[in-house]
Order: C-alpha cells, then sequence, then structure tokens
C-alpha cells in the first residue's frame, strides 16, 4: 500500500468509496487504499459540516500513517483541515482543491469554477483571485446529487453556461464531479478543457511517491 485516499463522504457503496483509488491506479499506476470518515452521508457541503469533518480527518490520517500509506489524498476540494492534517503525520499530503486550483492556474487561460458551495473554496479564491468566475448547478447543494441525471443535467448547463461567458479551463471544486467522470462529459458535450480535481492531486501523488514506490 503506498496511498491512503482520505474520502469525506461516508458511504458503504464501494463503488463510490474505491472509485477515487481506481481513477488515480489508472492514470498514475499507484496502489492505494481507501478510508471515508464516520457519520457524514452528504459529505462536507458548508462550515458546519466541515468543522465537524476535521478532526475525523486528522485521526483518520494518523491512522492510515501507522497503516502503512506513504502519501496522503484528502479527496476534498475544499482541503478542510489540511494544516492540521501535515501537522499531525510524518508523510507527505496533497489535497484535491489545492492541487486543482494550482493545475488550471497554469494553463494561463481563463478559468471558472465549477462547484456545490455558495461560492468557489478558498484554495481555488487563493490561488485563481477572489473574483474568479464560479457556478453551482441549480439544485446542487450536496455531492449526492451529482450521482443523479438531474444533477448531472444540471452541472452541464452550468458548464455551458461558464463557457459562454468566456471560460476556457473548469476548475473542479467537489470531488464528486470526478466520482462521475465529468470532465469526459464536458469534453464531449462543451469541447473545453476541465481540471479533475482528483486527477490532478493523483499526478502530484505520482511525484511525490515516486516510480521506485509505485512498485512497492
Amino acid at each position: 500500500m503506498t496511498l491512503g485516499i482520505i474520502r469525506v463522504l461516508t458511504t458503504q457503496d464501494e463503488a463510490v468509496l474505491l472509485e477515487h483509488g481506481r481513477l488515480i491506479k489508472a492514470q498514475y499506476g499507484i496502489d492505494s487504499f481507501t478510508r471515508c470518515i464516520a457519520d457524514q452521508p452528504t459529505g462536507i457541503f458548508d462550515a458546519h459540516t466541515e468543522a465537524l469533518a476535521v478532526p475525523k480527518i486528522v485521526a483518520l490520517g494518523r491512522q492510515m500513517e501507522a497503516d502503512g500509506a506513504r502519501a496522503l489524498f484528502l479527496s476534498c476540494a475544499a482541503d478542510p483541515g489540511l494544516a492540521l492534517l501535515r501537522e499531525a503525520v510524518g508523510i507527505p499530503v496533497v489535497s484535491a482543491g489545492s492541487a486543482s486550483a494550482r493545475v488550471a492556474a497554469l494553463t494561463g487561460l481563463p478559468v471558472a469554477v465549477l462547484g456545490i458551495g455558495a461560492q468557489a473554496p478558498l484554495p481555488f479564491r487563493r490561488l485563481l483571485g477572489e473574483d474568479v468566475a464560479y457556478a453551482r448547478p441549480e439544485g446542487v447543494t450536496k455531492t449526492n446529487d451529482l450521482l443523479t441525471p438531474e444533477g448531472q443535467a444540471a452541472a452541464l448547463h452550468a458548464v455551458r453556461r461558464l463557457h459562454e461567458a468566456g471560460a476556457r479551463v473548469i476548475a473542479f471544486s467537489c470531488t464528486g464531479l470526478s466520482t462521475i467522470g465529468f470532465a469526459a462529459t464536458i469534453r464531449e458535450h462543451i469541447g473545453c478543457f476541465a481540471v479533475d480535481a482528483v486527477s490532478a492531486a493523483g499526478m502530484f501523488a505520482a511525484e511525490l511517491l515516486g516510480p521506485a514506490r509505485l512498485a512497492a
């Protein structure tokens, strides 16, 4: 086991739970194990749910380090408790939000952010500017909503509006968009570039772990 993936959505559905690890394995060849925090079946979607999640994230990260993780991936685009988690463990930690925002910034193209909160999460505003274009799909307020056909249709409509307003790169600020493979949907239906938060974090994790560790 190399990469420990922390999911902030509590789920018993193994397909959903393990999807981010599957994506990273397919793209970067990294072996991983995934665990989710307890008692948050709707994940993190506001300040209250984030405050509840942070101590669970830190405790889970410590346990995953003890169980053999050589690096951690915090799979939440709000980067909840990231600084505290890094202080609590002795291994590298990458997080979905800062990874997605950083990759989007490096394109040098007009960026818009797609997410489920009232505004773009802090990592995106810090790296892309407080005035970065942002949209939340109509009717989507938590990550579970993206698993429905209605939520996915609303997300596509939101991207279309952002693209028509001038965005050439769509940065995901919700890892639920990775779970449903939404980057491919955007390429097929709209034709612009999407930064998948899980893929972006996987790229940084691959660099941290290094080629020799991928086969360990």
